[in-house]
């Protein structure tokens, strides 16, 4: 069986400190609500601190590796009354780090809940 990546461990842990670690420095993370990625780890880090403290209950249910590539499928929470589920897909460079991050999210209705309260967050506190 193979180690889950530090992604997963970091994200688990609800470590950004870490997941910095885990980060290449041009990352850039593929949203499921808007057309255009966040680019840089500090950016990303920034949303993803965002997304830690609007998942509830965040668990990862699976983890399967390909060449250069990672996907973590995970389910949470969100607002007490929405089960939220989805997929992180991690391309990784050549030091393992994480160089692309795009993530899926269903159902419909959980993603709308996801959208309003994450869209509140950034427009409240956009990043530096």
């Amino acid at each position: 069986m193979t180690e889950p990546h530090a992604f997963r461990r970091a994200a688990e842990a609800k470590d950004l400190d870490l997941m910095r670690e885990t980060l290449a420095e041009d990352v850039v993370l593929h949203s499921p609500i808007l057309f255009r990625g966040f680019e840089g780890r500090d950016t990303a880090l920034f949303v993803l601190g965002h997304v830690i403290e609007v998942f509830e209950d965040f668990r990862y249910l699976d983890e399967a590796h390909g060449d250069g590539t990672v996907v973590l499928r995970f389910a949470a929470k969100l607002g007490g009354k929405f089960e939220i589920e989805g997929i992180d897909h991690l391309t990784l460079d050549a030091d393992g780090r994480v160089a692309d991050l795009t993530v899926f999210l269903r159902p419909l209705k959980a993603v709308t809940a996801f959208n309003e309260q994450m869209s509140a967050r950034l427009a409240a506190a956009p990043p530096a």
